[in-house]
């Protein structure tokens, strides 16, 4: 698979007009490019643009941060020699971290093993670039904790060589005063597979965008989300999946809570089959549970189909209240009302954390969940 080579831009120009399919949106590595977000764009017309302004118009500091990455090598590499094999970017905000950026960290991931943890504590107003590379045949797991205050821009290219089996699992548990505007860009060659797990607790404003390439004859990747809201937090994520290739598959799951008057989520699930993409497979779906009054879930599937021989495609949007009959059912059987919404509330989440396969960090976040939706009973 030939590296996709690193470029001002894919189109010509940006523009106010439509596009006409999901893949021809402008992109460009420039900020200059792309005029100040506005509501009145399509992709930031759900977005708290006030509260994102730092990143989208003030200083950020590229330079190096302090990480820890346990079980591969790793190295800080040039951008210019690096940027740009899986994507790029489709905003502003992402153009800003793009070009701000002095050094990417790449890490790249061999073998078999234990899980690769990448810890990072990140403060400030900063712009990051991650390049996680996957060797062909490599079956290994990538854990990426985020913690801290910071208000971060930042793109994550991962690179699924062929035949590799990539599962990635971002745990964004900021502070409640972080902001987060990321850009995944996600390519999976031949006969690759990725599973693609974000996590997306805490801070102020999360918008945390993947776009998958399979590119690759044979390819695949489960994309699965999970989050919570509350206290009047945003937390947003489009989801761009594109079979370009041949007999490639996808499956997209994400499942959210939210709770408390001002929150927000966001959802928008885009799948492009190309007219090469023959024989795939292809199915998303959103579901949203809100726990109070004065919460709001947006949850938009779109879904592009440009070849008739297809396996087989489908989209599904769901966003509602506790069930009923299901709390009816455990207060039958001696469960209080509280607990009752608590259990069914924790059991909807948890199918997310199941797909994770690390029973160690099953537990925990379980237990963290567990721990807010408590909260939630107290100031019901």
């Amino acid at each position: 698979m030939t590296d996709t080579a690193t470029s001002p831009s894919v189109v010509p120009e940006w523009s106010e007009a439509p596009v006409q399919t999901r893949n021809e949106r402008f992109a460009s590595a420039h900020p200059e490019d792309f005029p100040a977000i506005s509501a009145r764009q399509l992709e930031w017309r759900l977005s708290p643009i006030d509260a994102l302004g730092a990143l989208a118009e003030g200083e950020l500091d590229g330079g190096h941060y302090d990480v820890t990455v346990n079980g591969a090598t790793h190295e800080w590499v040039a951008m210019v020699t690096i940027a740009g094999k899986a994507g790029l970017p489709e905003d502003r905000i992402s153009a800003r971290a793009w070009s701000t950026t002095k050094d990417a960290l790449h890490v790249r991931v061999d073998g078999e093993g234990d899980p690769v943890v990448i810890r990072r504590e990140l403060d400030g107003v900063r712009a990051a670039h991650l390049v996680l590379e996957f060797s062909a045949n490599t079956h290994r797991s990538v854990i990426i904790e985020n913690h801290g205050t910071a208000a971060l821009a930042e793109n994550v290219e991962i690179i699924a060589h062929d035949g590799s089996n990539a599962r990635v699992i971002h745990l964004n548990e900021w502070d409640n005063s972080a902001i987060h505007a990321a850009s995944h860009f996600v390519r999976v060659d031949k006969d690759a597979h990725v599973d693609h797990i974000l996590v997306s607790l805490g801070g102020a404003v999360q918008r945390v965008n993947p776009a998958f390439t399979l590119s690759g004859v044979g390819s695949g990747v489960e994309s699965f989300g999970l989050y919570f809201a509350d206290r009047g937090r945003h937390i947003e994520h489009q989801v761009f999946v594109h079979h370009k290739a041949a007999q490639t598959k996808s499956n997209v799951l994400y499942k959210g809570a939210l709770h408390g008057k001002g929150t927000r989520t966001v959802w928008v699930g885009d799948v492009l089959i190309g007219p090469d993409a023959t024989g795939t497979d292809s199915y998303e779906a959103n579901r949203n549970l809100v726990l109070s009054d004065g919460a709001r879930a947006d949850s938009i599937p779109n879904l592009e189909i440009e070849t008739g021989d297809i396996a087989g495609a489908g989209h599904a949007s769901a966003t509602g209240r506790l069930d009923d009959e299901h709390l009816f059912y455990l207060q039958a059987r001696g469960i209080t009302e509280s607990e009752a919404r608590r259990l069914v509330a924790l059991g909807f989440l948890v199918d997310i954390v199941g797909h994770i396969g690390i029973p160690e960090l099953e537990e925990r976040l379980t237990a963290t969940l567990a721990h807010a939706l408590d909260a939630v009973e107290e100031h019901a």
